[in-house]
């Protein structure tokens, strides 16, 4: 059941739209994966559509990304566990693709957990430059890590911090910022029946607020002529057009790109049915019709629409998505652009300096370990060239480019390479994650079709023929994780808290 008040302020702001907006509301919701362009098979073949065992169609307004059917359960395939792809709600794809991110800058996602949007940002990335994924709540900081590693993303950096703690060591560092704020959740109502009970006006207002915070903090960590996209899943306009209104108010040295610009981008290359309607029906609008008068609707003092002040210039090229017109939850995205030439006046260090790294010469087992397994050539570069940390007994290689980042509360500062144990080196899960399968000496490769993967995930032992030592097992080509061969049995090194039951 939709909370009353919910609706009686939809149906102010739609009108006689507000009929097929409820009925959208009472069906199936349309379900996505991204396909993960940083996967690559033991040939070099990338995770296409064509590849995946389901029936996949084209989300419009995101390159990578596919509804899949009713019936499809990609997240029980072994492909999911490679991080072949990582499922998510198709209207949430949309503001990466309005933030544009780029291979070598600096990148923030402020709120960024499960990671979703981080794992799309680092596939743009494609490994250059440097990420960080900021979650204020610990647990879902460790989830957040977990879906980056699974994704096989390299250059980021975890952190579990208060924004205000990240804007004290980041001031003017960031090229672009995507603050996908924690909202009251009206557009996910279809996906959690859970936030309707949660709902309530004040809880809109309560959102509205900390939004206000988090948005101001952001513009102090964007450099001159840096993007910040702000992005929502709820219908609130105090939450939407209200938080853009007022920052925008507050800091005039940013502006709201032109809706032209934010629609090729969003659908410029849009693939296969769908276009026209996404382009039309999608874009920052209360309804059907010309009812675009979004200072009347303000004005009005009903006491359903209550924000301040009044709305900023170009406050129409801000974008909706409504689930009547588009086949996807509701979400809103306002691309932000400050003041300022391309990087002019960029912060030249962060948290006083860059991160100090230890030598590979004092990493013995590990280099000895990296370079009996890697082929020779010029991946071996990757060893010589990167810059490592360590913890306790174990290593990471820093996300390149990574700030200094003492006093700050740091989850995973790059890959996770692997532990030194006594006279030996044991690698991470997370670096078979990361490294191409045609880098490496030692393969094993498993089907999909015939069990063998899913009797790996389940954590068996399986016969295997080779020179003893560490394999990367794959799954049609694509990494899964380690295995050790002796004595023609290939030892299970899948992580025990990742196994799949039965």
């Amino acid at each position: 059941m939709l909370p009353e008040l919910f609706c009686d302020r939809m149906r102010e702001l739609l009108g006689e739209g507000f009929g097929a907006f409820e009925e959208s509301l009472r069906q199936d919701r349309r379900q996505a994966l991204r396909l993960n362009s940083l996967k690559v098979t033991a040939e070099g073949e990338t995770a296409d559509p064509g590849r995946m065992p389901f029936g996949l169609t084209e989300v419009p307004w995101a390159r990578e990304g596919y509804y899949f059917g009713e019936k499809d359960r990609p997240g029980r395939h072994p492909y999911h566990a490679a991080g072949v792809y990582y499922i998510q709600e198709p209207s949430a794809m949309a503001p990466v693709e309005l933030l544009d991110p780029r291979p070598g800058e600096r990148i923030l996602d402020l709120c960024a957990a499960p990671g979703g949007k981080s794992t799309q940002i680092g596939a743009a990335m494609r490994g250059r430059g440097i990420l960080i994924s900021n979650d204020i709540h610990p647990a879902r900081a460790r989830i957040l890590s977990e879906n980056l590693e699974r994704m096989g993303v390299v250059n980021a950096c975890v952190t579990n911090e208060k924004p205000e703690r990240l804007a004290e060591a980041f001031p003017g560092y960031f090229d672009r910022i995507l603050v996908d704020a924690p909202c009251s959740g009206e557009g996910m109502f279809r996906k959690n029946e859970d936030a309707c009970g949660e709902w309530s006006p004040e809880n809109v207002a309560l959102c509205a607020g900390r939004q206000d915070g988090l948005l101001r903090l952001a513009a102090g960590m964007l450099r001159p002529g840096g993007r910040l996209v702000y992005s929502t899943c709820t219908f609130a306009p105090e939450e939407n057009e209200g938080s853009v209104s007022r920052f925008v108010e507050a800091h005039p040295e940013f502006r709201i790109l032109s809706s032209d610009s934010v629609k090729r981008r969003l659908f410029g290359r849009a693939k296969g049915a769908g276009q026209e309607g996404a382009e039309t029906d999608g874009e920052a609008r209360w309804g059907p019709g010309d009812r675009t008068d979004f200072e009347g609707a303000l004005a009005r003092g009903d006491g359903i629409l209550t924000w301040t002040p009044s709305p900023a210039p170009h406050l129409k090229d801000t974008l909706r998505l409504w689930p009547q017109f588009v086949e996807g939850e509701g979400h809103f995205a306002a691309v932000l652009e400050k003041d300022g030439g391309d990087f002019e006046g960029r912060a030249s260090l962060g948290n006083g300096g860059p991160e100090r790294a230890i030598p590979l010469k004092e990493l013995g087992e590990f280099s000895d370990f990296m370079r009996s397994e890697l082929l020779s050539g010029s991946q071996g570069d990757w060893l010589e060239t990167g810059r490592y940390l360590r913890f306790g007994d174990q290593i990471y290689r820093m996300a390149p480019e990574l700030p200094g980042i003492k006093g700050l509360k740091v989850l995973r500062p790059g890959l996770h390479m692997g532990s030194l144990k006594r006279n030996r080196f044991e690698p991470a899960h997370g670096l078979a994650l990361a490294l191409p399968p045609l880098w490496l000496r030692h393969i094993k490769n498993l089907s999909s079709g015939d069990g063998g993967a899913a009797d790996y995930l389940r954590g068996r032992t399986f016969p295997a023929e080779g020179e003893k030592g560490w394999y990367l097992v794959c799954v049609d080509g694509f990494g899964l994780g380690w295995g050790k061969l002796a004595g023609g049995v290939m030892k299970n090194h899948y992580p025990k808290g990742l196994r799949t039951l039965g």
